[in-house]
Formats: structure tokens, C-alpha cells, sequence
């Protein structure tokens, strides 16, 4: 079974034949044809875009950092740098975190038209009370320490936020189908 390694290369060779005259010559010349050479420009049009942009933004910051209006004075008040659950407990962020990014995912979801512009109002309304109320239990919050009751309070006001989005988008289906039985009975006619 096991054979001389010099034994396979001389029947490899034997096997192989030769190549004819200016082969390789051939090749490469059918190959320019299939695949010409792309002209290549000194000057590519992005090149000069993004030096444009560059240099606007430059300039732009310049603007701003050399200009010499007076500087607007901020009105020092008590801003007091408000807490929030996650800086209670780690716990406590997964969970605000998590209602919060499914908030934004179901604000994101809904698609917003003339039609549904009375509903959306009305929740857009609700939503504004609950996150005023929610502004100010984390002032609470910071203010007075974490207790029990506002970290609940503040639990229950995103769960709020998020079943009214979640009522939102049943009735919109609602009226969605609604609006498709009248188009249908509309193209029946």
C-alpha cells in the first residue's frame, strides 16, 4: 500500500504535458479583453467632497471659537442632578432600562397619519402627564433617598406608559380594519 514517494512524482510528471508556445501570452491578452483596466483619475470627485466637507466644518469651528459676541450668561439656579433607578440598585436599571426600550420600540412602531391624529393625540396627552409624574418622582427620589414607595411609584408609571402605548396600537388595528371593511365594501359598490 505504502509506495515511494519518488515513485508518485515520476508518474505525476509523465502525466503532465507541455504547454504550447506563447500560452501564457494568449492568456493574458484574452484576459485584457474580458477585463480592461479601469482608467484611473488623479482626482476622485469624494476625494474632493470630503475635502469640502472638512474644510467647512473647519471653518465652521473657527467661526464659533473666535467669535466675539458676548458670552451668554447662564441663569445659575438650584439644577440639581436628579437620580434614578439605576443609580439605586443595578437591579433596578435592568428594569427601568427594559420598560424604556420598550417604550421607544412601541412609539417606534406606530405609524402616525391624518386619519389616526384625534387617537394619537389623545394618548400623546397621557403619555406627557405620566412623564411629568415621572420627573417628578425622580426628583423625589433624589431629593428625599430611595424609599419603597417611589421606587414602586416609579415602576408602576413606566408600566403605565407602556399599556397605554400597548392600547394605542390595539386600537389603531382598529381602526385600521375598520377603515379596510369600509374600503372594501366602498369597491363592492
Amino acid at each position: 500500500m505504502a509506495r515511494d514517494i519518488r515513485e508518485l512524482f515520476e508518474d505525476d510528471n509523465a502525466l503532465n504535458e507541455k504547454m504550447p508556445k506563447n500560452h501564457q501570452d494568449r492568456f493574458l491578452e484574452k484576459l485584457d479583453k474580458a477585463l480592461p483596466k479601469k482608467r484611473k483619475s488623479n482626482f476622485n470627485w469624494l476625494q474632493i467632497a470630503a475635502s469640502v466637507v472638512v474644510f467647512l466644518g473647519f471653518s465652521f469651528g473657527a467661526y464659533n471659537y473666535f467669535q466675539t459676541e458676548k458670552p451668554i450668561e447662564v441663569a445659575t439656579t438650584n439644577l440639581v442632578e436628579t437620580k434614578t433607578l439605576g443609580d439605586v440598585s443595578p437591579g433596578l436599571k435592568k428594569v427601568e432600562d427594559y420598560y424604556l426600550a420598550s417604550i421607544n420600540l412601541e412609539l417606534s412602531k406606530m405609524k402616525y397619519t391624518p386619519e389616526t391624529k384625534a387617537i394619537f393625540d389623545g394618548y400623546l396627552l397621557q403619555l406627557d402627564e405620566l412623564d411629568k409624574e415621572y420627573q417628578r418622582l425622580l426628583l423625589e427620589l433624589t431629593e428625599s433617598g430611595p424609599s419603597e414607595l417611589t421606587v414602586n411609584a416609579l415602576i408602576d408609571n413606566l408600566k403605565f406608559r407602556l399599556n397605554l402605548l400597548h392600547r394605542l396600537r390595539s386600537q389603531l388595528k382598529v381602526f385600521k380594519t375598520s377603515d379596510d371593511n369600509i374600503e372594501e365594501e366602498k369597491q363592492s359598490i
